[in-house]
């Protein structure tokens, strides 16, 4: 199993669609006895939480977020743990959205210090 997400900032490798988590958002984690949540903002999103299940490598949670543009939307997300070269941990994440259409893949990684 890959190493606890406790205390770890991650941020995506890439952009996603314009009002979406970019390579600009941090997401601040924490674990706990199998329960994972964290804190995200930065480029359009302004503030936003997710919380959830580990089971082994997989992650499994719900996230909301406020954008930009005062908008709020939620979705679900089945992220792989996979540490990296280095000791940095990477996510592959699978999501889609529950407030309106829509799904793709990304990728967030241990930010650099």
């Amino acid at each position: 199993m890959a190493r606890s997400l406790d205390g770890l900032v991650l941020s995506p490798v890439a952009d996603q669609a314009p009002g979406q988590v970019g390579t600009g958002t941090r997401f601040a984690y924490r674990e706990l006895d199998g329960r994972i949540w964290a804190d995200h903002a930065g480029g359009d999103i302004v503030r936003g939480h997710l919380l959830g299940t580990r089971v082994g490598d997989v992650l499994d949670f719900r996230y909301v977020q406020l954008k930009q543009d005062g908008t709020t939307s939620c979705g679900h997300c089945v992220s792989t743990v996979t540490d990296l070269p280095g000791g940095r941990v990477r996510l592959d994440e699978e999501r889609e959205w529950e407030s309106r259409e829509g799904s793709g893949t990304s990728v967030v990684e241990e930010a650099l210090s």
